[in-house]
């Protein structure tokens, strides 16, 4: 599967942005869909994480009232809808893939995706 993100940009602190994820390849359906975020000497974070059928998520704690995170497996999108922005939550926004088939468990590490797209970048002012 391959991955594209887009729909960052440049807001105020309190303002939403949406990101957008679309995935081209066999079987989206199949595939647990997350978002990550790095910013520079830093590893790479989780933020969401979302199962196939769109039924189980996850988020890390700091975003777990603010984020949310949906699919659209006939359009193979993944989104990300994140409100009350913080200038911490700058940062480089990545969507990942893993497809899993003996765990209904959304992953939360990045060692658990496997494919990966091209961030976009969020930043946000104060």
């Amino acid at each position: 599967v391959q991955l594209q993100a887009s729909g960052g940009g440049l807001v105020q602190a309190g303002a939403s942005l949406k990101l957008s994820c679309a995935a081209s390849g066999h079987s989206y359906n199949r595939y647990f869909m997350g978002w990550f975020r790095q910013v520079p000497a830093k590893e790479r974070e989780f933020v969401a994480g979302i199962s196939r059928s769109g039924s189980r998520v996850r988020y890390e704690d700091s975003v777990k009232d603010r984020f949310i995170i949906s699919r659209d497996n006939d359009r193979k999108m993944v989104y990300l809808q994140m409100n009350s922005l913080k200038p911490e939550d700058t940062a480089n926004y990545y969507c990942a893939a893993v497809q899993r088939i003996l765990s209904a468990e959304v992953p939360t590490t990045e060692s658990d995706y496997n494919y990966w797209g091209q961030g976009t970048q969020v930043t946000v002012s104060s």
